[in-house]
């Protein structure tokens, strides 16, 4: 029964005070604004306003629509501005999930530099280690999902990052490392240590020991790239780390490094959107926003499907 144009009446009588000044407001003749009010009253079964004061005054049921007129028109004139945001491209959300343990290097100085040029835009940031992120891209609940592994999604796109090799991290003391580049076989005698994600997701098992059929001795799991190294520095085992992620602590005469295989292991970080966000502008700037951070930050990385 209630209308917006009724609480948008309400409203202007209460802060004029006057059914004519209150029709002046709104752009409506008296007659009209009075006759709005009493068919509002006639189907209320209600009085709004007493009329025999001057200036006229709300009745308790008229003060009681104020009430919600009062909360409901400045959200209804914010979402408004918000939409016409939206609509020059000024505006919008930006809930990111990172599926990479070690992307927080470079993302976030990327999010720094991005709030700063687009100040109106929301942005949330959470890790997906805990949740499957594209099934929430999906739905909507995100908005852009960091990650190695592209899965065949409806209106999903993958908008390429950079590509980066993995390679195998180990103690200067352990003499994989010590061979031009590590062979599948070689791994049957390490602990193998890994980010606690499922196997499938894992390049090592799945480009490099699986074809091979070989197992690591032992496996252990780290939350964080920081850990990994440490155990590796104690000679607890190796990894296969993305090789910017190493770049840090090649200064490190513990630290050894090689390669997966003669050729090595190249994959693709990728930032995944919605189809009918990728030409969004603030879409279209993150994604150079963070390009030019990590070829500016970043070291051993090139440009996606270059050799």
């Amino acid at each position: 029964m209630l209308e917006l144009r009724h609480l948008e009446t309400i409203h202007a009588i209460h802060e004029t005070g006057s059914l004519n000044e209150a029709a002046d407001r709104l752009h409506v003749t008296q007659s009209a604004l009075s006759h709005q009010l009493r068919d509002l009253e006639t189907r209320l079964g209600v009085a709004l306003l007493n009329r025999r004061t001057r200036p006229a005054r709300l009745t308790t049921a008229g003060l009681r629509v104020l009430s919600l007129a009062e909360d409901v028109l400045p959200r209804i004139r914010n979402t408004e501005r918000e939409l016409q945001r939206l609509a020059q491209g000024r505006s919008g959300r930006l809930h990111l999930a990172i599926d990479c343990h070690s992307c927080f290097q470079w993302l976030m100085p990327a999010l720094d530099n991005f709030r700063q040029q687009w100040p109106d835009v929301t942005l949330d940031l959470s890790a997906a280690f805990s949740f499957a992120p594209l099934p929430a891209l999906v739905r909507g609940d995100l908005d852009l999902v960091i990650t190695s592994d592209p899965a065949p999604l409806d209106n999903v796109q993958y908008l390429p990052l950079f590509s980066y090799e993995l390679v195998l991290a180990a103690n200067r003391a352990n003499p994989i490392c010590k061979q031009d580049y590590a062979h599948p076989e070689d791994l049957s005698s390490q602990t193998l240590i890994t980010y606690p994600v499922d196997r499938q997701r894992l390049d090592v098992y799945t480009v490099f020991m699986d074809p091979a059929e070989v197992e690591p001795a032992a496996v252990r799991t780290a939350e964080l790239t920081p850990i990994i190294l440490q155990l590796i520095a104690s000679g607890r085992g190796v990894a296969a780390l993305p090789n910017w992620a190493l770049m840090e602590y090649m200064q490190h005469d513990w630290l050894a490094v090689c390669r997966l295989g003669a050729e090595g292991i190249w994959r693709t970080l990728y930032a995944t959107v919605r189809t009918e966000d990728v030409d969004a502008p603030y879409i279209q700037d993150f994604m150079d926003v963070a390009r030019t951070v990590c070829f500016k930050n970043l070291t051993g990385i090139r440009q996606p499907g270059s050799s």
